[in-house]
């Protein structure tokens, strides 16, 4: 073989390591989603009945009077993703909110890793914006979560969206630490990675014709950096007491936090 044909060979290995790696995340297994069973579940098994009969009453109250989907996961691992993958995926395979308004909102809490997320529907992002998801994590949730206290920190955190979602946003929003406009660098490094993952699914897509036709993954892209696992809008899971998801979606609204 002359070197020039090795040379091109050896470029084409290293294109095609590159892609392999680029969509490792991609092709990895599924994680394995707890079903949804009612507004609360607690997988991690860290609330109390009581704690968690008073939340379960006021994500009733709450939904009965304005529709809005308020849940609340509790998992025992994140299963080697981030937070806002995790939580991402959950919000869409549980499709929190109605399929027309989107007024879903998940709170998410991994003791494991010692993590919590809020994510929010896009019908709801005018008004439970990212820097009021950051400010209920920071003063209301995790304070507690430091303290042991899982219960009282799902609660308190409850407690702040509800309000907002009520319209009582002014104390949250004095709270704010920072700008509406501010730019979260981990956010635009998601992003810059989607851009990159895209193209190169695009590219070996052309490579391959229509042979990946009727097969393949579907990847949908959120804010957050996390990837849907392509569950779709229409339908909803049917939870315990008379709750399920009407086919809400989020696009990676909220915030995230540790302890």
């Amino acid at each position: 073989m002359n070197p020039r044909a090795q040379g091109v060979l050896a470029r084409l290995a290293a294109s095609l390591a590159f892609l392999l790696l680029a969509l490792a995340p991609a092709l990895a297994a599924e994680p394995d989603l707890p079903p949804l069973t009612g507004r609360i579940v607690d997988g991690a098994g860290i609330l109390s009945p009581e704690a968690e009969a008073r939340i379960e009453g006021k994500l009733k109250a709450h939904d009965d009077k304005s529709g809005d989907q308020v849940a609340v996961a509790t998992v025992p691992s994140l299963q080697g993703l981030t937070v806002e993958d995790f939580a991402n995926r959950l919000f869409r395979a549980w499709k929190l909110g109605q399929a027309k308004t989107n007024n879903g909102v998940l709170l998410l809490v991994a003791p494991t890793e010692r993590k919590v997320r809020i994510e929010v529907g896009y019908g709801l992002e005018g008004a439970l914006t990212d820097a009021l998801t950051k400010v209920i994590i920071t003063t209301a949730i995790t304070p507690r979560f430091k303290q042991g206290d899982f219960s009282g920190g799902v609660e308190a955190g409850i407690d702040a969206i509800l309000s907002i979602l009520s319209g009582d946003a002014e104390e949250w929003q004095r709270r704010a630490p920072v700008r509406e406009d501010s730019v979260d660098p981990v956010t635009v490094g998601f992003w810059i990675l989607v851009i990159i993952v895209v193209v190169l699914v695009m590219a070996r897509m052309n490579s391959g014709g229509r042979r990946g036709r009727g097969g393949g993954i579907v990847l949908i892209p959120g804010s957050s950096g996390g990837w849907g696992g392509g569950f779709s809008d229409g339908g909803g899971f049917s939870g315990g007491g008379g709750f399920s998801g009407g086919g809400g979606s989020s696009g990676g609204g909220g915030a995230s936090g540790d302890w």
